[in-house]
This record gives structure tokens, C-alpha cells and sequence, in this order.
């Protein structure tokens, strides 16, 4: 719990950073046209990424915006290696099949083979979620937010841990940074609601 703690506000931090990127976003007077175009054929998954948070924060429809998140968690689990996918498609098989310390080995490779694949760690704090390892499970989720803070799922993972600890202010503060980039997250809009008003209780 100690270390649980000491992570919190490292998280909460790494989680408010897209935020106040897209209030500076939301100032600009008018979107730039080339932007907005789709990324061709020779995009970078960088630039893909971009694209398609773009959409997801524009994007109204709830079924429109599920398929959009859908395509982001596609690339977010590109590798470029080889030999990260057999190990990530092993780690895949030993979980469904709930050979969770087999999965934690071929996912200690992956994160040591490719330090900067965010998939990599992503995979690995569900596991430790899965373990009940809540520790590991958000210092894992912190290593995906510093390589990529608008990780969705390690966001959503760190706010379900924040709120399941009791930590409800920065569980709400998580979820309004997810709903940021997923305002058509309807679960995520409910989790909001209802922090706001077990909070509002506890003042009164």
C-alpha cells in the first residue's frame, strides 16, 4: 500500500498532462485542413495515433467512437518485431488458458526485449491487475502513460485501482482525463457521475 501511495501522484500527474494539451488545442481559432485529412498509406504510427484521437475527441457517436477506440488499441499492439508478437501472442495464450506465471514470463521478455513498446507494459499491468498485485499493476500503468499518456486502457486501468483503493478524488481526476480523448465513453461518463456524487456526500 506504501508503494501504492507514492505512485498516485506520479500518475495523476502523467494523466493531467493531455488534458491541458487539449484545452490549448481547443483555443486554436481555426483546425488546420491538413491535419484533419486522413494519414495515407506511409503514415507513421505516430501520426495514425494523432488521426485517430483526433476523431475519437470529436466523435459524438457512441458506436462511431467504439470502432475509432478499437482501431487505436490495433495500433497500439504493432510491435515491429517478431519476435515481441510470438511473446505477446504467447502471453495471450498462457492468460486465457490462466497460466498467469508463464504469461508473466514471456511479458518480463517483452518489456526488457522492447522498453518502448507501450503494449508491452499495457499487457503486463493487466496481468498484475488480474494477480491483484495492485502495486506493480500502476507502476506498470505509469511506465505506458510516460510513453504514451493517452493510453486508454492503462487510464481506465488506473482509475478502476484508484477508486477500488478508495482513492476517489484521483480516480475522478483519471476518468476526466480518459473522457478527454473518449468523451462518448459512456461507461466513463456514468464512473464520473458517480464519483462526483459520492464525493459531493462526503462534503456534506
Amino acid at each position: 500500500m506504501r508503494f501504492l501511495m507514492s505512485a498516485i501522484p506520479l500518475l495523476v500527474l502523467l494523466a493531467s498532462v493531455p488534458a491541458l494539451g487539449q484545452d490549448t488545442k481547443a483555443a486554436t481559432p481555426k483546425a488546420d485542413p491538413v491535419k484533419e485529412s486522413a494519414p495515407g498509406p506511409l503514415a507513421t504510427g505516430e501520426q495514425r495515433l494523432d488521426n485517430l484521437f483526433m476523431r475519437l475527441r470529436r466523435e459524438r457517436s457512441t458506436e462511431q467512437a467504439r470502432a475509432i477506440s478499437s482501431e487505436i488499441r490495433e495500433v497500439f499492439t504493432i510491435s515491429g518485431s517478431a519476435t515481441v508478437d510470438f511473446l505477446m501472442e504467447s502471453a495471450a495464450r498462457a492468460m486465457n488458458d490462466k497460466r498467469y506465471g508463464a504469461a508473466l514470463d514471456f511479458l518480463d521478455q517483452v518489456t526488457l526485449l522492447s522498453p518502448a513498446y507501450v503494449e508491452g507494459w499495457n499487457r503486463r499491468a493487466t496481468l498484475h491487475y488480474l494477480l491483484g498485485n495492485y502495486p506493480k499493476a500502476m507502476s506498470d500503468s505509469a511506465r505506458v502513460l510516460a510513453l504514451e499518456p493517452r493510453h486508454l486502457g492503462a487510464l481506465a486501468g488506473v482509475a478502476g485501482i484508484l477508486q477500488e483503493t478508495g482513492h476517489d478524488q484521483h480516480a475522478l481526476e483519471a476518468w476526466e482525463t480518459y473522457l478527454s480523448h473518449y468523451p462518448a465513453d459512456r461507461d466513463a461518463q456514468k464512473q464520473i457521475l458517480e464519483l462526483m456524487n459520492k464525493l459531493a456526500g462526503q462534503k456534506t
